[in-house]
């Protein structure tokens, strides 16, 4: 029995399609995030999670051109799933205290990936058929707006600023809100060059304010406490 990382197959089905997939019986096993791929003796064998093709330190988009690993798009792409790995991290913690709100930030990891497929067909190599399968529809934004108003109507008004704290959830999400913002820095760099639409730009702006809303619905429910900015005390220089 061969094992593949569940990552890698979500992205190789959402980049190309179900045909790329191995013909195996795929099963979840329990709660680890893998699948256990069953090889009959008339099927293909497991590709293997190596491919050797980026030795020379480039890597292929989703339209099949390569560029080197360190430009914008990669790292835009990389970047975002930094943000889903770090959302992931908070998503546990948010487990373990019982928060509701955890279906909410699995399905903004599923978008994250839907995302990155789309930073990969940069339109300046994209064919029609590219750019269809990895559209990243405008319904997103509006969705995520919609989770912010209702988390925000429980909350009590924001009158300072607060730092990253409040339980290992709430800081857990500020952390990945941070990498959001950064995220949404990489994007607006492709945005400039013209190597991606603005709709991935818009969703990680109101995903960094999403989980900040959502760092803050944790402190509360978790009857915790926020902490609050205050200038740090300094010793001034005297004149002598």
């Amino acid at each position: 029995m061969t094992v593949m990382s569940a990552p890698r197959l979500l992205f190789l089905f959402t980049v190309r399609g179900p045909k790329c997939l191995p013909k195996y019986l795929n099963v979840l096993k329990n709660d680890e995030r893998i699948f256990q791929t069953r090889n009959y003796s008339h099927s293909p064998k497991v590709p293997k999670i190596y491919t050797r093709t980026g030795d020379k330190g480039t890597s292929a988009l989703f339209t099949g051109e390569r560029r080197a690993k360190d430009d914008a798009i990669f790292e835009a792409i990389g970047t975002v799933d930094e943000l889903s790995s770090s959302i992931g991290l908070a998503l546990e913690f948010c487990r373990e205290e019982g928060h509701d709100f955890v279906h909410e930030l699995e399905q903004v990891q599923c978008t994250l990936q839907d995302a990155g497929a789309n930073l990969a067909t940069p339109s300046a190599s994209a064919r029609d058929a590219h750019l269809k399968r990895t559209t990243f529809e405008k319904e997103r934004v509006s969705d995520l707006e919609t989770l912010i108003d209702t988390h925000t109507a429980v909350l009590p008004p924001l009158t300072n600023f607060i730092l990253p704290s409040g339980g290992k959830c709430s800081a857990s999400l500020h952390m990945a809100r941070a990498v959001c913002r950064r995220a949404e820095r990489r994007v607006t760099t492709l945005l400039a060059i013209g190597d991606t639409e603005q709709e991935p730009l818009k969703y990680l702006n109101r995903l960094s304010d999403y989980l900040f809303t959502l760092a803050r619905v944790a402190v509360i429910r978790e009857g915790k406490l926020e902490t609050v900015y205050k200038k740090a005390p300094f010793r001034r220089k005297s004149k002598d």
